[in-house]
């Protein structure tokens, strides 16, 4: 009989410990297990630790999964799932599978008839529509802009006119190093009614939820989200 995949969420913020976040159930299930599927194994190692595992961290085996995993490579990593033994699957930061890559091994674990369970943890993208006070009703996650300005700003510009349209918060992301120029190009390119929320650092010490229409942010010193993991909210 086949083992279960995980999805574990981690601490979102530098500086959070598993206990902060996590509920004491996910960490006894992440306490039980022995292989992982990580993201980053450096970090991984560090969490596992700071999670008080009972075993040894060198004594644990860890798997590498990245955006640049090939996908003939994923069904060998889940061997051992297939073989009865449970594996934990941890991102980098958040939820497992989400604008992660774990989404395409639970794709092929679903495909394999491999139970795929989600824990319980903190996701940045529902913590920022919970704070945002925009429409949680109907929402769209939209995952990442284009790095090219034009081509972002032309995004933006779109992303608006749908959120007008269905009466939809807009969810986006983008490289924490982008953070900043992409905050100016939706000041800059938003219809002054338009309501932005910017939440960044969630749950962290100097976390930062705020959301003003366009025309109240013009009118604010803009806060400095360069290189801090933020998530982009709008509701035309």
């Amino acid at each position: 009989m086949a083992g279960t995949l995980y999805f574990i969420p981690v601490p979102l913020a530098d500086g959070t410990t598993p206990q902060q976040v996590l509920p004491a159930e996910v960490v006894q299930r992440m306490h039980s297990l022995r292989h992982f599927i990580v993201e980053n194994e450096k970090t991984a190692r560090q969490f596992l630790s700071a999670s008080g595992h009972p075993v040894p961290i060198r004594e644990l085996t860890l798997a590498v999964l990245t955006k640049d995993t090939p996908p003939k490579d994923l069904p060998k990593l889940l061997q051992v799932v297939q073989q009865g033994t449970d594996v934990g699957v941890m991102s980098e930061a958040g939820c497992p599978g989400i604008a992660d890559p774990g989404a395409a091994l639970a794709a092929v674990a679903h495909q394999k008839g491999i139970r795929v369970a989600p824990l319980i943890g903190p996701s940045s993208l529902l913590l920022a529509l919970m704070a945002s006070g925009l429409n949680g009703q109907r929402f769209t996650f939209l995952g990442y802009l284009p790095s090219d300005k034009a081509e972002r700003i032309k995004t933006i510009k779109g992303i608006e006119f749908d959120s007008r349209k269905q009466q939809a918060t807009q969810l986006f992301i983008e490289t924490p190093y982008r953070n900043q120029h992409v905050l100016e190009d939706l000041i800059g390119n938003l219809q002054p009614t338009t309501r932005l929320c910017v939440a960044c650092n969630i749950t962290a010490q100097d976390e930062l939820i705020v959301t003003k229409t366009v025309a109240d942010w013009k009118k604010s010193i803009l806060p400095d989200v360069h290189k801090k993991p933020t998530v982009f909210l709008l509701l035309a």
